[in-house]
């Protein structure tokens, strides 16, 4: 479904629907793919350098997916798995220097001792799944229309079907 919204779908709310229409893109963590955690962090980190870039940058990770797939990434650790994800970012204009400072997972106890202490988008990834739950996201995709579940889109949907969609839908 990304890859038609990002085609077909973006570009036709921009001219027809600039001032009625706004996609927010909310991650969806698949906890049953333990690198989907990482590359919705890395995702975070970019969104939280240069928002203008992260839907390029979430283009950039569809294509590249499968080098991110469980049984692409097991014999890495977690903090080698983030230094691919910032070098994609990198590769599309973003200092992956930075995303590195938001991403890396230190080896010392946080300052209340804690060990736990995840990284610099943690409380980001957080709050983004208590906004999914919230909203009775659960899959992925979950297409929300006025706040509420739509659950005639489906991830098959075409830009013909998205566009004829809109046009029964926006007032």
């Amino acid at each position: 479904m990304f890859g038609t919204l990002y085609s077909s779908v973006f570009p036709l709310v921009s001219q027809k629907y600039s001032t009625k229409v706004r996609f927010i893109l909310r991650q969806q963590i698949q906890p049953w793919h333990p690198s989907s955690t990482l590359v919705h962090e890395a995702a975070t980190a970019v969104l939280c350098l240069s928002s203008n870039k992260f839907y390029e940058y979430s283009a950039t990770l569809f294509e590249h997916q499968k080098e991110f797939f469980d049984v692409n990434v097991v014999k890495e650790s977690r903090n080698e798995t983030y230094k691919r994800l910032a070098a994609l970012a990198g590769e599309i204009g973003v200092d992956k220097g930075k995303v590195m400072e938001l991403l890396e997972v230190g080896d010392k106890p946080g300052e209340d001792g804690g060990l736990n202490v995840g990284n610099r988008v943690t409380n980001d990834i957080k709050l983004m799944v208590k906004a999914n739950r919230l909203t009775g996201v659960h899959v992925t995709p979950t297409v929300l229309f006025n706040g509420v579940v739509e659950g005639s889109i489906s991830s098959s949907f075409t830009g013909q079907q998205w566009e004829e969609w809109l046009e029964k839908n926006v007032i």
